[in-house]
């Protein structure tokens, strides 16, 4: 796993950033960072222009909703979206993403 340093918006809320190639979905709330993917599975719709709601991400058009920490949509959706691993360290926030397997050789 490689661990990318990042800058965090200066307001709490949600903003979208690009890490190698992927578009994620900042969730930054309380002093607590949370990274999701940021397509929705559903529809595709951009998850960063969706809220939080009791600890779910709320899709801005169909309104599907996906647990922020596990990813995992709301009984009976079927769908999920990719979460990420962050950690602060040294006074800076940081976003875990794997390489693909087929990267490592």
């Amino acid at each position: 796993m490689k661990w990318h340093k990042i800058n965090l918006p200066a307001e709490y809320g949600l903003s979208s950033l690009k890490v190698e190639g992927k578009k994620l979905c900042l969730i930054y709330e309380e002093a607590k960072l949370q990274v999701t993917s940021s397509k929705c599975p559903h529809a595709g719709a951009d998850l960063s222009q969706g809220w939080c709601e009791n600890g779910k991400l709320v899709c801005p058009y169909h309104r599907h909703q996906f647990d922020v920490e596990t990813g995992k949509g709301d009984p009976g959706q079927g769908n999920y979206i990719r979460t990420y691993p962050t950690k602060f360290k040294n006074g800076n926030w940081y976003i875990g993403i794997s390489s693909p397997w087929w990267k490592m050789f």
